[in-house]
């Protein structure tokens, strides 16, 4: 199992225990996340760290003075 951290921009869009599906963004040196649709992104990751699963299942939703981040588990 593998964790990630996503960056909610607004509260209520995901809550604990929900299913969710990632998009792979490609960078020219680096590769990102996106939970489909559109509703939190995860930060770089180098070709090493690439994901291989895009389902997964949110673990927790927490707000920080920065936002709001979305912790979800992988099963890789």
């Amino acid at each position: 199992m593998r964790q990630m951290e996503f960056k909610m921009e607004r509260p209520g869009l995901l809550k604990e225990g929900d299913h969710i599906t990632v998009t792979e963004g490609v960078l020219p040196t680096s590769y990102y996340y996106t939970i489909d649709p559109s509703l939190a992104m995860s930060g770089n990751f180098e070709n090493r760290q690439r994901l291989k699963s895009r389902e997964g299942v949110v673990l927790k939703v927490e707000e920080r003075p920065r936002g709001y981040y979305v912790t979800a588990e992988f099963d890789e």
